[in-house]
């Protein structure tokens, strides 16, 4: 990754800010070219000592000469207004201006920080801090084609990337893909829990449950085959598979009670927004 001639500032040093910050220095970016904005004590001096960047606890701390070529927020969403109070001061019009905050709107950031500053949002998901995280972006009108490309190359350090034009859709991305982990997490408690009730014991069913679902999705990221074909391939007629299938494909089943928790989340952003 180039390191650029004005600082990447961050603004946010929390798990997923640490995963960013982690993956672009992993990809080559210079720690000198990168500053670091986080109230919080302990984590200020973990980042600093871990990754060996300038790590401040407000931006007052910093040169008032300092201009980000990109600023990445990714403070919580109910922080957002004072972390954009303090940044004001400090973008010019050529300055990316990159949200990892969940439910906040381009709007928000135009109107916070001025008037033409291209913008870009995104929705990143926690498995981030692995490298195995799936980020959708979506860019304003003002953002050039080489901010763009530089958001999409920051998000890219820590996952997939892919692009909406309609900014509407980044509920549906949210409840999807953003809350989507959550939903993966609970699969393995609810299929350990089944496992104990079938007779294994609580530490096998447990790992049982963590190691197939695990495997199962490795075998979905590497195999170029459907979720359909994959799941046909595990499923014999008549067999074991087939009768558990036919419960959780039932019309009470797996995909309607799924499609009403992705309406649930998606609404919810929609409120939180």
């Amino acid at each position: 990754m180039h390191s650029p001639a004005r600082p990447l500032l961050l603004v946010g040093g929390g798990k997923m800010g640490e995963a960013l910050l982690a993956g672009w220095l992993a990809q080559g970016l210079s720690h000198r070219a990168v500053l670091v904005v986080e109230p919080d004590a302990t984590r200020r001096e973990a980042l600093g000592r871990t990754h060996g960047v300038r790590v401040v606890a407000a931006m007052d701390e910093l040169l008032h000469t300092t201009v980000p070529g990109t600023l990445v927020l990714a403070v919580k969403p109910q922080v957002m207004a004072a972390a954009l109070e303090a940044c004001a001061g400090r973008v010019v019009p050529d300055t990316l201006v990159l949200s990892i905050a969940a439910g906040k709107p381009i709007a928000v950031f135009e109107r916070g920080l001025g008037d033409g500053l291209g913008v870009v949002r995104a929705m990143p998901n926690t498995p981030a801090a692995v490298g195995r995280g799936v980020t959708v972006l979506c860019a304003n009108a003002q953002a050039t084609e080489a901010q763009r490309e530089a958001a999409e190359l920051l998000m890219a350090a820590v996952g997939a990337v892919h692009w909406v034009e309609d900014e509407e859709l980044m509920h549906a991305v949210t409840a999807v893909s953003g809350s989507g982990p959550a939903y993966l997490f609970h699969l393995i408690e609810a299929l350990a829990a089944a496992g104990a009730q079938a007779g294994l014991p609580d530490a096998l069913a447990m790992d049982l449950a963590r190691g197939t679902v695990v495997g199962a999705a490795e075998l979905a990221r590497h195999s170029g085959a459907s979720a359909a074909q994959l799941r046909a391939d595990v499923t014999s007629p008549g067999g074991t598979t087939a009768a558990a299938l036919q419960v959780l494909m039932a019309a009470d089943g797996l995909g309607g009670l799924l499609a009403r928790a992705v309406a649930a989340a998606a609404q919810r952003s929609r409120e939180l927004a």
